[in-house]
């Protein structure tokens, strides 16, 4: 698929965000928006996965596992063909199957029930090591935020991941440097992280989170990669594409107002 079809489905994306969380009047923004490019690269580019057949065996699997930015998550699933368009209204509705975190069995294309931070990895690793000794070839994708690499317990899938050597296994950390409450940096600093991921015996990468190019080239490198799993830091802006939420933390967690929206909207709609 051209880039700059790819650059419009991610734009429509993220409007698709802006109308779900306004209308739900909660949910995470920032994080979904800055992942927007991510997930269009991997769903409508790189992944191998049919929304005819959502529960194909060889399919590849995306994980979510910091499950607050979900948005983005149903936003896309919908754009790619998963379930109609009109469902996205139904964002934390009672009853709907689109709730502020995913849950597994509810929507077609929902890999894992998400919620507590650390936990997705975790579920990924077991579905790679399953992969393996059944000696199946498709790869598992977990989309992660930085901020959830405070949790211990996604130090403790790492290294199995490398004692296993699961080179099907491609992990994707989120970049922003904020979370919930300011900069990472300042909460529980990460850098280096980098030779963090590396010590831990993982092929560690890095990209712009927002160059379609450049992601769907370096995922399509990772899938290749033969002897142990692979970590892609991918260096996004939290908010990415509204200007008056980029890079501030207010918006990790807050949805916008009908004012707010209609300014994100305008802005979108221009790009």
């Amino acid at each position: 698929m051209e880039y700059e079809t790819l650059k419009n489905i991610a734009n429509q994306i993220r409007q698709d965000i802006i109308k779900m969380l306004t209308e739900a009047g909660s949910g995470h923004t920032g994080g979904s928006l800055g992942m927007a490019d991510i997930f269009t690269a991997l769903y409508f580019s790189v992944a191998n996965i049919d929304p005819k057949k959502p529960g194909w065996e060889n399919r590849d699997k995306i994980v979510l596992s910091n499950g607050h930015i979900c948005p983005v998550l149903y936003a896309t699933l919908a754009r790619r063909g998963f379930f109609p368009l009109a469902k996205l209204k139904t964002l934390r509705k009672l009853g709907s199957p689109l709730q502020g975190h995913p849950h597994y069995g509810e929507l077609p294309g929902v890999e894992n029930s998400g919620g507590p931070l650390g936990q997705g990895i975790s579920q990924a690793v077991g579905m790679a090591l399953a992969a393996k000794l059944d000696k199946k070839t498709h790869r598992i994708f977990c989309l992660m935020s930085d901020g959830e690499l405070n949790e211990g317990q996604c130090w403790e899938a790492f290294l199995l991941a490398a004692k296993h050597k699961l080179d099907n296994l491609i992990i994707i950390v989120d970049r922003n440097k904020i979370q919930l409450s300011g900069a990472t940096e300042d909460i529980l600093p990460l850098e280096p992280l980098k030779e963090k991921f590396q010590s831990f015996g993982l092929e560690t990468l890095e990209v712009n989170g927002h160059n379609l190019e450049e992601i769907t080239e370096i995922l399509e490198k990772a899938k290749n990669f033969i002897g142990r799993p692979i970590v892609i830091i991918a260096h996004t802006i939290l908010g990415q594409g509204v200007s008056f939420m980029e890079n501030d933390y207010h918006w990790h967690g807050k949805a916008p107002n009908k004012e707010e929206s209609e300014r994100a909207l305008k802005e979108l709609e221009r790009d």
